[in-house]
Protein backbone atom coordinates (compact mmCIF):
# COMPACT_ATOMS: atom_id res chain seq x y z
CA UNK A 1 0.00 0.00 0.00
CA UNK A 2 1.40 3.38 -0.95
CA UNK A 3 2.05 5.75 1.95
CA UNK A 4 0.59 9.26 2.12
CA UNK A 5 3.90 10.90 1.10
CA UNK A 6 4.28 8.44 -1.76
CA UNK A 7 0.74 9.18 -2.92
CA UNK A 8 1.37 12.92 -2.82
CA UNK A 9 4.64 12.47 -4.69
CA UNK A 10 2.92 10.43 -7.39
CA UNK A 11 0.38 13.18 -7.89
CA UNK A 12 3.10 15.86 -8.06
CA UNK A 13 5.18 13.89 -10.54
CA UNK A 14 2.18 13.38 -12.78
CA UNK A 15 1.19 17.03 -12.70
CA UNK A 16 4.67 18.40 -13.45
CA UNK A 17 5.38 16.03 -16.35
CA UNK A 18 4.97 16.87 -20.04
CA UNK A 19 1.44 15.48 -19.81
CA UNK A 20 0.25 18.26 -17.47
CA UNK A 21 -1.22 20.49 -20.15
CA UNK A 22 -2.84 17.54 -21.88
CA UNK A 23 -4.44 16.40 -18.61
CA UNK A 24 -5.83 19.87 -17.88
CA UNK A 25 -7.12 20.29 -21.44
CA UNK A 26 -8.71 16.83 -21.34
CA UNK A 27 -10.53 17.67 -18.12
CA UNK A 28 -11.64 21.10 -19.34
CA UNK A 29 -12.58 20.28 -22.93
CA UNK A 30 -15.40 18.01 -21.86
CA UNK A 31 -16.72 20.55 -19.38
CA UNK A 32 -16.67 23.12 -22.18
CA UNK A 33 -18.54 20.89 -24.62
CA UNK A 34 -21.02 19.65 -21.99
CA UNK A 35 -21.82 23.13 -20.69
CA UNK A 36 -22.02 24.66 -24.16
CA UNK A 37 -24.47 21.96 -25.18
CA UNK A 38 -26.37 22.32 -21.92
CA UNK A 39 -26.34 26.13 -21.88
CA UNK A 40 -27.32 26.71 -25.49
CA UNK A 41 -30.70 25.15 -24.72
CA UNK A 42 -31.35 27.85 -22.09
CA UNK A 43 -29.95 30.65 -24.24
CA UNK A 44 -32.20 29.59 -27.13
CA UNK A 45 -35.28 29.05 -24.98
CA UNK A 46 -37.34 31.81 -26.59
CA UNK A 47 -36.45 30.59 -30.09
CA UNK A 48 -37.19 26.96 -29.20
CA UNK A 49 -40.61 28.00 -27.92
CA UNK A 50 -41.33 29.52 -31.36
CA UNK A 51 -40.12 26.47 -33.31
CA UNK A 52 -41.36 23.52 -31.27
CA UNK A 53 -44.69 24.70 -29.86
CA UNK A 54 -48.00 25.81 -31.34
CA UNK A 55 -48.64 29.51 -31.80
CA UNK A 56 -50.57 31.03 -28.93
CA UNK A 57 -49.48 32.29 -25.52
CA UNK A 58 -45.71 32.96 -25.83
CA UNK A 59 -45.21 32.92 -22.04
CA UNK A 60 -46.86 29.50 -21.80
CA UNK A 61 -44.65 28.17 -24.63
CA UNK A 62 -41.56 29.53 -22.90
CA UNK A 63 -42.62 27.85 -19.66
CA UNK A 64 -42.98 24.55 -21.53
CA UNK A 65 -39.42 24.91 -22.84
CA UNK A 66 -38.09 25.59 -19.34
CA UNK A 67 -40.17 22.67 -18.06
CA UNK A 68 -38.26 20.47 -20.48
CA UNK A 69 -35.07 22.10 -19.25
CA UNK A 70 -36.05 21.36 -15.64
CA UNK A 71 -37.15 17.76 -16.28
CA UNK A 72 -33.77 16.96 -17.77
CA UNK A 73 -32.15 17.82 -14.47
CA UNK A 74 -34.03 15.04 -12.78
CA UNK A 75 -32.27 12.62 -15.12
CA UNK A 76 -28.91 13.98 -13.99
CA UNK A 77 -28.85 11.91 -10.78
CA UNK A 78 -29.46 8.80 -12.91
CA UNK A 79 -26.51 9.78 -15.09
CA UNK A 80 -24.48 10.38 -11.95
CA UNK A 81 -25.42 6.97 -10.55
CA UNK A 82 -24.57 5.03 -13.71
CA UNK A 83 -21.44 6.98 -14.64
CA UNK A 84 -20.26 7.28 -11.05
CA UNK A 85 -20.52 3.54 -10.44
CA UNK A 86 -18.71 2.72 -13.67
CA UNK A 87 -16.18 5.50 -13.09
CA UNK A 88 -15.23 4.10 -9.69
CA UNK A 89 -15.12 0.56 -11.09
CA UNK A 90 -13.66 0.97 -14.60
CA UNK A 91 -11.88 4.32 -14.46
CA UNK A 92 -12.49 8.03 -14.86
CA UNK A 93 -11.08 8.31 -18.38
CA UNK A 94 -13.39 5.72 -19.99
CA UNK A 95 -16.49 7.45 -18.67
CA UNK A 96 -15.29 10.90 -19.67
CA UNK A 97 -14.97 9.68 -23.28
CA UNK A 98 -18.46 8.19 -23.16
CA UNK A 99 -20.31 11.23 -21.78
CA UNK A 100 -18.82 13.70 -24.25
CA UNK A 101 -19.95 11.57 -27.18
CA UNK A 102 -23.43 11.16 -25.72
CA UNK A 103 -24.21 14.84 -25.20
CA UNK A 104 -22.72 15.86 -28.54
CA UNK A 105 -25.02 13.47 -30.40
CA UNK A 106 -28.07 14.63 -28.42
CA UNK A 107 -27.34 18.33 -29.00
CA UNK A 108 -26.69 17.89 -32.70
CA UNK A 109 -29.97 15.97 -32.93
CA UNK A 110 -31.86 19.03 -31.65
CA UNK A 111 -30.41 20.91 -34.61
CA UNK A 112 -32.01 18.53 -37.12
CA UNK A 113 -35.42 17.97 -35.49
CA UNK A 114 -38.49 18.94 -37.56
CA UNK A 115 -40.50 21.89 -36.17
CA UNK A 116 -44.02 21.83 -34.74
CA UNK A 117 -45.40 23.05 -38.08
CA UNK A 118 -44.12 19.86 -39.72
CA UNK A 119 -44.83 17.07 -37.22
CA UNK A 120 -47.08 18.64 -34.61
CA UNK A 121 -46.87 17.47 -30.99
CA UNK A 122 -44.11 15.00 -31.85
CA UNK A 123 -41.75 17.98 -32.16
CA UNK A 124 -41.76 19.00 -28.47
CA UNK A 125 -41.72 15.34 -27.43
CA UNK A 126 -38.54 14.73 -29.44
CA UNK A 127 -37.04 17.97 -28.13
CA UNK A 128 -37.60 16.92 -24.51
CA UNK A 129 -36.25 13.43 -25.26
CA UNK A 130 -32.98 14.88 -26.54
CA UNK A 131 -32.89 17.15 -23.51
CA UNK A 132 -33.20 14.09 -21.24
CA UNK A 133 -30.21 12.49 -22.96
CA UNK A 134 -28.28 15.73 -22.40
CA UNK A 135 -29.21 15.67 -18.73
CA UNK A 136 -28.04 12.06 -18.32
CA UNK A 137 -24.69 12.95 -19.85
CA UNK A 138 -24.14 16.10 -17.80
CA UNK A 139 -24.88 14.03 -14.69
CA UNK A 140 -21.76 12.01 -15.37
CA UNK A 141 -19.53 14.86 -16.54
CA UNK A 142 -19.01 17.32 -13.68
CA UNK A 143 -18.05 14.80 -11.00
CA UNK A 144 -15.91 12.85 -13.46
CA UNK A 145 -13.98 15.82 -14.82
CA UNK A 146 -13.43 17.43 -11.42
CA UNK A 147 -12.35 14.12 -9.93
CA UNK A 148 -10.00 13.58 -12.85
CA UNK A 149 -8.33 16.99 -12.44
CA UNK A 150 -8.15 16.84 -8.64
CA UNK A 151 -6.60 13.37 -8.61
CA UNK A 152 -3.86 14.57 -10.97
CA UNK A 153 -3.14 17.78 -9.03
CA UNK A 154 -0.70 18.28 -6.14
CA UNK A 155 -2.31 19.22 -2.83
CA UNK A 156 -1.05 22.80 -2.90
CA UNK A 157 -2.61 23.52 -6.32
CA UNK A 158 -5.83 21.51 -6.33
CA UNK A 159 -8.03 24.59 -6.03
CA UNK A 160 -6.28 26.39 -8.87
CA UNK A 161 -6.17 23.36 -11.18
CA UNK A 162 -9.82 22.40 -10.75
CA UNK A 163 -10.89 26.03 -11.14
CA UNK A 164 -9.71 25.87 -14.76
CA UNK A 165 -12.64 23.54 -15.47
CA UNK A 166 -15.00 26.19 -14.13
CA UNK A 167 -13.43 28.73 -16.46
CA UNK A 168 -14.19 26.26 -19.24
CA UNK A 169 -17.80 26.00 -18.11
CA UNK A 170 -18.34 29.77 -18.18
CA UNK A 171 -16.32 30.12 -21.37
CA UNK A 172 -18.81 27.64 -22.84
CA UNK A 173 -21.68 29.86 -21.74
CA UNK A 174 -19.82 32.84 -23.18
CA UNK A 175 -19.41 31.01 -26.49
CA UNK A 176 -23.11 30.22 -26.52
CA UNK A 177 -23.91 33.84 -25.70
CA UNK A 178 -21.69 35.18 -28.47
CA UNK A 179 -23.18 32.76 -30.97
CA UNK A 180 -26.61 33.84 -29.81
CA UNK A 181 -25.59 37.49 -30.12
CA UNK A 182 -24.31 36.91 -33.66
CA UNK A 183 -27.45 34.99 -34.60
CA UNK A 184 -29.86 37.42 -32.88
CA UNK A 185 -31.30 38.88 -36.15
CA UNK A 186 -32.53 35.41 -37.12
CA UNK A 187 -33.78 34.25 -33.70
CA UNK A 188 -37.24 35.78 -33.87
CA UNK A 189 -40.63 34.76 -35.22
CA UNK A 190 -40.39 36.91 -38.35
CA UNK A 191 -37.08 35.36 -39.42
CA UNK A 192 -38.05 31.79 -38.49
CA UNK A 193 -41.36 31.96 -40.33
CA UNK A 194 -40.05 34.02 -43.23
CA UNK A 195 -38.28 31.21 -45.07
CA UNK A 196 -34.76 31.24 -46.48
CA UNK A 197 -31.71 31.34 -44.22
CA UNK A 198 -33.74 32.62 -41.26
CA UNK A 199 -35.80 29.44 -41.09
CA UNK A 200 -32.59 27.38 -40.76
CA UNK A 201 -30.31 29.73 -38.79
CA UNK A 202 -31.57 28.73 -35.34
CA UNK A 203 -30.21 25.20 -35.94
CA UNK A 204 -26.58 26.33 -36.31
CA UNK A 205 -25.79 26.75 -32.57
CA UNK A 206 -26.86 23.14 -31.98
CA UNK A 207 -25.01 21.71 -34.98
CA UNK A 208 -21.79 23.29 -33.67
CA UNK A 209 -21.83 20.40 -31.17
CA UNK A 210 -20.59 18.05 -33.90
CA UNK A 211 -17.05 19.46 -34.33
CA UNK A 212 -16.85 20.31 -30.62
CA UNK A 213 -17.73 16.76 -29.63
CA UNK A 214 -15.23 15.25 -32.07
CA UNK A 215 -12.39 17.41 -30.71
CA UNK A 216 -13.28 16.51 -27.13
CA UNK A 217 -13.50 12.79 -27.92
CA UNK A 218 -10.14 12.87 -29.74
CA UNK A 219 -8.37 14.52 -26.80
CA UNK A 220 -9.93 12.39 -24.08
CA UNK A 221 -9.42 9.02 -25.75
CA UNK A 222 -5.64 9.48 -25.67
CA UNK A 223 -5.22 10.31 -21.97
CA UNK A 224 -4.33 7.97 -19.12
CA UNK A 225 -6.31 7.55 -15.93
CA UNK A 226 -5.49 9.26 -12.64
CA UNK A 227 -2.63 8.17 -10.33
CA UNK A 228 -5.09 7.57 -7.50
CA UNK A 229 -7.33 5.26 -9.53
CA UNK A 230 -4.42 3.41 -11.13
CA UNK A 231 -2.81 2.85 -7.73
CA UNK A 232 -6.03 1.47 -6.23
CA UNK A 233 -6.56 -0.78 -9.25
CA UNK A 234 -3.03 -2.19 -9.05
CA UNK A 235 -3.44 -2.89 -5.34
CA UNK A 236 -6.86 -4.52 -5.76
CA UNK A 237 -8.39 -1.75 -3.68
CA UNK A 238 -11.27 -0.70 -5.96
CA UNK A 239 -14.72 -0.78 -4.42
CA UNK A 240 -16.95 -3.58 -5.71
CA UNK A 241 -20.06 -1.53 -4.98
CA UNK A 242 -19.27 2.16 -4.39
CA UNK A 243 -22.85 3.11 -3.50
CA UNK A 244 -23.29 0.32 -0.98
CA UNK A 245 -19.98 1.33 0.59
CA UNK A 246 -20.90 5.02 0.62
CA UNK A 247 -24.31 4.53 2.21
CA UNK A 248 -22.91 2.06 4.76
CA UNK A 249 -20.59 4.71 6.20
CA UNK A 250 -21.93 7.47 8.49
CA UNK A 251 -19.04 9.70 7.38
CA UNK A 252 -19.88 9.22 3.70
CA UNK A 253 -23.61 9.72 4.27
CA UNK A 254 -22.90 13.03 5.98
CA UNK A 255 -20.57 14.03 3.14
CA UNK A 256 -23.28 13.27 0.56
CA UNK A 257 -25.70 15.49 2.48
CA UNK A 258 -23.12 18.26 2.40
CA UNK A 259 -22.73 17.67 -1.35
CA UNK A 260 -26.48 18.20 -1.59
CA UNK A 261 -26.75 21.43 0.42
CA UNK A 262 -23.44 23.28 -0.01
CA UNK A 263 -24.11 23.79 -3.78
CA UNK A 264 -27.45 25.55 -3.09
CA UNK A 265 -25.92 28.84 -4.21
CA UNK A 266 -24.70 27.15 -7.38
CA UNK A 267 -28.30 26.58 -8.48
CA UNK A 268 -29.21 30.24 -8.27
CA UNK A 269 -25.85 31.52 -9.46
CA UNK A 270 -25.21 29.37 -12.50
CA UNK A 271 -28.73 28.75 -13.72
CA UNK A 272 -30.37 32.06 -12.76
CA UNK A 273 -27.59 34.64 -12.93
CA UNK A 274 -26.11 33.29 -16.16
CA UNK A 275 -28.09 30.64 -18.10
CA UNK A 276 -31.42 32.36 -17.49
CA UNK A 277 -30.11 35.93 -17.70
CA UNK A 278 -30.63 36.55 -21.47
CA UNK A 279 -34.25 35.37 -21.27
CA UNK A 280 -34.84 37.43 -18.12
CA UNK A 281 -33.40 40.63 -19.60
CA UNK A 282 -35.33 40.25 -22.86
CA UNK A 283 -38.60 39.59 -21.02
CA UNK A 284 -41.60 41.88 -21.19
CA UNK A 285 -40.81 43.43 -17.79
CA UNK A 286 -37.34 44.78 -18.67
CA UNK A 287 -37.59 45.19 -22.46
CA UNK A 288 -33.89 44.83 -23.29
CA UNK A 289 -33.35 43.79 -26.89
CA UNK A 290 -32.13 40.25 -27.50
CA UNK A 291 -28.75 41.63 -28.63
CA UNK A 292 -28.32 43.86 -25.54
CA UNK A 293 -29.40 41.11 -23.14
CA UNK A 294 -26.82 38.77 -24.65
CA UNK A 295 -24.18 41.53 -24.52
CA UNK A 296 -24.78 42.12 -20.79
CA UNK A 297 -24.52 38.40 -20.13
CA UNK A 298 -21.36 38.14 -22.24
CA UNK A 299 -19.58 40.88 -20.28
CA UNK A 300 -20.48 39.26 -16.96
CA UNK A 301 -19.14 35.94 -18.25
CA UNK A 302 -15.81 37.54 -19.20
CA UNK A 303 -15.63 39.02 -15.70
CA UNK A 304 -16.30 35.70 -13.97
CA UNK A 305 -13.76 33.86 -16.16
CA UNK A 306 -11.12 36.36 -15.01
CA UNK A 307 -12.13 36.07 -11.34
CA UNK A 308 -12.36 32.26 -11.08
CA UNK A 309 -8.62 31.39 -11.11
CA UNK A 310 -7.97 34.11 -8.52
CA UNK A 311 -10.55 32.55 -6.20
CA UNK A 312 -9.28 29.03 -6.86
CA UNK A 313 -5.71 30.01 -5.99
CA UNK A 314 -6.97 31.90 -2.93
CA UNK A 315 -8.66 28.73 -1.67
CA UNK A 316 -5.31 26.93 -1.88
CA UNK A 317 -3.92 29.53 0.51
CA UNK A 318 -6.70 30.21 3.00
CA UNK A 319 -8.92 27.13 2.56
CA UNK A 320 -12.11 26.32 0.66
CA UNK A 321 -14.45 26.98 3.57
CA UNK A 322 -13.51 30.64 4.04
CA UNK A 323 -13.75 31.51 0.35
CA UNK A 324 -17.19 29.90 -0.12
CA UNK A 325 -18.54 31.32 3.15
CA UNK A 326 -17.52 34.87 2.32
CA UNK A 327 -18.89 34.51 -1.22
CA UNK A 328 -22.24 33.41 0.22
CA UNK A 329 -22.37 36.36 2.61
CA UNK A 330 -21.45 38.78 -0.17
CA UNK A 331 -24.08 37.37 -2.55
CA UNK A 332 -26.82 37.73 0.04
CA UNK A 333 -25.82 41.40 0.38
CA UNK A 334 -25.26 42.46 -3.25
CA UNK A 335 -27.84 40.50 -5.26
CA UNK A 336 -30.83 42.80 -4.68
CA UNK A 337 -28.89 46.05 -5.37
CA UNK A 338 -27.35 44.40 -8.44
CA UNK A 339 -30.77 43.45 -9.78
CA UNK A 340 -31.90 47.01 -9.13
CA UNK A 341 -29.16 48.09 -11.54
CA UNK A 342 -30.44 45.57 -14.09
CA UNK A 343 -33.97 46.87 -13.67
CA UNK A 344 -32.98 50.46 -14.57
CA UNK A 345 -33.06 49.60 -18.27
CA UNK A 346 -29.68 51.30 -18.71
CA UNK A 347 -27.22 48.96 -20.40
CA UNK A 348 -24.16 50.41 -18.62
CA UNK A 349 -25.73 50.02 -15.17
CA UNK A 350 -26.98 46.56 -16.10
CA UNK A 351 -23.45 45.49 -17.04
CA UNK A 352 -22.20 46.85 -13.69
CA UNK A 353 -24.84 44.94 -11.74
CA UNK A 354 -24.21 41.69 -13.60
CA UNK A 355 -20.43 42.07 -13.20
CA UNK A 356 -20.70 42.61 -9.43
CA UNK A 357 -22.63 39.37 -9.09
CA UNK A 358 -20.14 37.61 -11.36
CA UNK A 359 -17.19 38.54 -9.14
CA UNK A 360 -19.00 37.46 -6.00
CA UNK A 361 -20.24 34.21 -7.51
CA UNK A 362 -16.69 33.36 -8.64
CA UNK A 363 -15.83 32.77 -4.97
CA UNK A 364 -18.38 29.99 -4.92
CA UNK A 365 -18.12 28.39 -8.33
CA UNK A 366 -14.30 28.29 -8.37
CA UNK A 367 -14.17 26.33 -5.12
CA UNK A 368 -17.36 24.31 -4.75
CA UNK A 369 -16.23 21.28 -6.75
CA UNK A 370 -12.81 20.85 -5.16
CA UNK A 371 -14.37 21.15 -1.71
CA UNK A 372 -16.77 18.33 -2.59
CA UNK A 373 -14.03 16.20 -4.18
CA UNK A 374 -12.03 16.43 -0.96
CA UNK A 375 -14.94 15.13 1.13
CA UNK A 376 -14.68 11.62 -0.34
CA UNK A 377 -11.96 8.95 -0.76
CA UNK A 378 -10.94 7.65 -4.19
CA UNK A 379 -12.86 4.37 -3.74
CA UNK A 380 -16.26 6.12 -3.80
CA UNK A 381 -15.44 9.67 -4.93
CA UNK A 382 -16.95 9.69 -8.43
CA UNK A 383 -20.13 7.94 -7.25
CA UNK A 384 -20.89 9.67 -3.96
CA UNK A 385 -19.84 13.17 -4.95
CA UNK A 386 -21.68 12.94 -8.27
CA UNK A 387 -24.90 11.70 -6.68
CA UNK A 388 -25.10 14.41 -4.01
CA UNK A 389 -24.14 17.23 -6.35
CA UNK A 390 -26.51 16.22 -9.15
CA UNK A 391 -29.48 15.82 -6.84
CA UNK A 392 -28.76 19.35 -5.64
CA UNK A 393 -28.58 20.58 -9.24
CA UNK A 394 -31.87 18.88 -10.05
CA UNK A 395 -33.73 20.31 -7.08
CA UNK A 396 -32.32 23.82 -6.94
CA UNK A 397 -30.74 24.48 -10.34
CA UNK A 398 -32.72 22.97 -13.17
CA UNK A 399 -36.05 24.10 -11.76
CA UNK A 400 -34.83 27.69 -11.28
CA UNK A 401 -35.51 29.11 -14.79
CA UNK A 402 -39.01 27.59 -14.78
CA UNK A 403 -39.65 28.90 -11.26
CA UNK A 404 -38.37 32.38 -12.12
CA UNK A 405 -40.45 32.52 -15.33
CA UNK A 406 -43.57 31.59 -13.37
CA UNK A 407 -42.90 33.90 -10.42
CA UNK A 408 -42.05 36.92 -12.55
CA UNK A 409 -45.02 36.26 -14.84
CA UNK A 410 -47.38 35.85 -11.87
CA UNK A 411 -46.17 38.75 -9.74
CA UNK A 412 -44.54 41.12 -12.22
CA UNK A 413 -41.71 41.45 -9.67
CA UNK A 414 -38.36 41.45 -11.47
CA UNK A 415 -36.50 40.99 -8.17
CA UNK A 416 -37.58 37.35 -7.79
CA UNK A 417 -34.22 36.02 -9.09
CA UNK A 418 -32.42 38.23 -6.55
CA UNK A 419 -34.54 36.93 -3.68
CA UNK A 420 -33.83 33.37 -4.83
CA UNK A 421 -30.09 34.07 -5.02
CA UNK A 422 -30.07 35.54 -1.50
CA UNK A 423 -32.03 32.62 -0.06
CA UNK A 424 -29.82 29.95 -1.59
CA UNK A 425 -26.66 31.86 -0.59
CA UNK A 426 -27.77 31.75 3.04
CA UNK A 427 -28.46 28.01 2.67
CA UNK A 428 -24.95 27.44 1.33
CA UNK A 429 -23.49 29.48 4.19
CA UNK A 430 -25.28 27.41 6.82
CA UNK A 431 -24.10 24.15 5.23
CA UNK A 432 -20.48 25.10 4.55
CA UNK A 433 -19.91 26.26 8.13
CA UNK A 434 -20.31 22.63 9.25
CA UNK A 435 -17.69 21.16 6.89
CA UNK A 436 -14.15 20.06 7.70
CA UNK A 437 -11.74 21.88 5.39
CA UNK A 438 -9.27 19.44 3.74
CA UNK A 439 -7.62 21.99 1.45
CA UNK A 440 -4.10 21.32 2.70
CA UNK A 441 -4.32 17.53 3.04
CA UNK A 442 -3.51 14.82 0.43
CA UNK A 443 -6.56 13.20 -1.18
CA UNK A 444 -7.59 10.04 0.63
CA UNK A 445 -7.74 6.79 -1.32
CA UNK A 446 -9.79 4.89 1.28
Amino acid sequence: MATRPEAAAAQHTQLTSRQTLKVVIAGCVGIFVELYDNGIFAFMATTLSLVFFAKGDPNAALMFVFAGYAISFFVRPLGAIVCGFLGDRLGRQKLLVFVILLISVATAAVGILPPFSAIGVAAPILLVTMRLVQGFSVGGEAAGAMTFLAEHAPAHKRGQITSYAQIASFAALLTGTLIGFTMAPWLNAAAINGGGFGSFAWRIPFLVAIPMGFIGWYIRRAISDTPNFQRLKEEGGLSKNPYKEAFASAEHRRAMLLALFIPLMNGSGYYVLFSYMPTFLAGKQLHYSTANSLLITAVSLVVICAAIPVMGALSDRVGRKKVIAWAAVAMAIVCVPSYALLATGNIGLAILGASIMAIVFAGHTAVIHILLVELFPTRVRYSAYGLGYNISSALFGGTAPLLMTWLIGSTGNVFMPAFYAALTALGTLAAVLTVKDRAHEPLRDA
